[in-house]
């Protein structure tokens, strides 16, 4: 009790001091902004001093006058200006993508409110070139014109792994999308997605086909590791043992299923960034050829005249996507083994923790597909239909070889 006392009254002590401390911090903030908001400026950074190539610029500006600030947009320009120091001198830097500029607008920035502008449009033009860089600002403040200049940052060389990526991953595919969608008619983005990710799910067809019959191999054996458990209550190290036995007489193994599908990430995890950002102007540096001419504006972004690809669709598709997923946990989690009682089903937490991922993972796929453009809906869609398809030959045949030993559990 005496030790018990003593932790509570030092626990007490702790967060005395640490509510203490943070009230005297918190007020030494607040006391700071009150004093930046007053003095009359404009805080234009960087929101870091050092780029990758290909890593997002980004400026994050806060109006600290008591007036509001008039952005203006020089659509399909970049806004404010940029310069690279190149011998011994500034070097103003420009980019005119081509651009939809039809609902462009002023930014109109309150006093007092920040905001965050990066130059997803315009980064490779103007950063691809490692060196130093500053950015410049030209606005009216109290009546008076003001030229505000932002920290110097490095645009320095990617990573080796950032590379790799690019060049066997992200680029091919990339390319893989603008030509199918350059060749098909009508330059439909929707059927281009659908291709290719039949295309890609069908390269991969033989990892992911083992890993769906390792998937079953492993839930036909379950009921005996059930009765292994069942039978060696208490004796951890027996149960591992004849848990190790039994994989290896009946030629399965828990990674099985993991590794095919580890092959397979690289590659959907491509196809889904370049579902989502394809369409950038800013990324036509990555087209192995001019295709002919073919632009990205080419590209018909509507889709059976119902979904637009390029903006989030937050009713019929993440319902249609859900519903599909939903499908493709419940086949893939499809026991053959009738036998198994509801008692024992109750008793495996394993099978109950499955379970719930079964109706869990179908919503959280519904609203991740909510929030996205519907583009990568439409990919997501057609590699869970394809995984469907897949999973409904795997459970024909029961992911057995015929030629395999029957499975026995081995015991002492």
């Amino acid at each position: 009790m005496e030790k018990l006392n003593r932790l509570l009254k030092n626990t007490l002590i702790f967060l005395a001091i640490f509510l203490a401390v943070n009230y005297v911090m918190q007020s030494c903030v607040n006391k700071e902004e009150e004093l930046l908001v007053n003095s009359g400026n404009i805080l234009f950074t960087t929101t870091d001093t050092e780029y990758s190539r290909r890593q997002i610029v980004t400026i994050n500006i806060e109006n600290s006058t008591k007036e509001p600030i008039i952005i203006p947009s020089e659509c399909p320009n970049e806004p404010f200006s940029i310069f690279r120091y190149e011998n011994n001198d500034w070097v103003q830097k420009t980019s005119s993508p081509e651009l939809d500029c039809k609902n462009a607008k002023d930014i109109t920035l309150e006093s007092g409110d920040e905001m965050k502008i990066p130059y997803t449009s315009w980064n490779n033009t103007l950063f691809s070139d490692m060196g130093r860089y500053r950015i410049e600002f030209a606005t009216t403040v109290e009546g008076e014109n003001k030229t505000i200049t932002t920290n110097e940052f490095l645009v320095v060389k990617e990573g080796i792994f950032r590379q790799l990526w690019n060049g066997l991953f992200y680029r091919p595919i990339y390319n893989a999308l603008i030509f199918i969608a350059s060749v098909i008619p009508g330059h439909s983005l929707g059927l281009a997605i659908i291709l290719l990710t039949l295309i890609i799910r069908t390269i991969l067809l033989i990892p992911s086909q083992k890993a769906m019959k390792s998937q079953r191999k492993m839930q036909e054996v379950q009921p005996r590791l059930q009765k292994i458990k069942e039978k060696y209550k208490g004796d951890q190290q027996k149960i591992a043992m004849e848990t190790m036995a039994l994989w290896k007489d009946a030629k399965v193994s828990p990674f099985g299923s993991c590794l095919p599908l580890l092959l397979q990430f690289p590659f959907l995890i491509a196809v889904f960034y370049v579902v989502q950002n394809g369409l950038n102007p800013d990324s036509v540096f990555l087209f192995y050829t001019d295709y002919n001419g073919f632009s990205l504006h080419d590209i018909g972004t509507n889709f059976l005249g119902v979904l637009e690809l390029t903006k989030p669709n937050i009713y019929v598709l993440p319902l249609i996507i859900g519903g599909l997923q939903f499908f493709q946990m419940k086949l893939a989690m499809a026991n053959k083994n009738k036998k198994t009682t509801k008692k024992d089903k109750k008793s495996d937490e394993m099978a109950m923790a499955t379970n719930m991922m079964t109706y869990v993972m179908p919503v959280m796929i519904a609203v991740f597909t909510a929030s996205l453009p519907a583009g990568v809906g439409i990919y997501w869609g057609t590699s869970t239909a394809y995984g469907i398809v897949q999973q409904l030959f795997v459970n024909k045949d029961g992911g057995k070889d015929p030629n395999e030993p029957t499975v026995k559990v081995i015991s002492n």
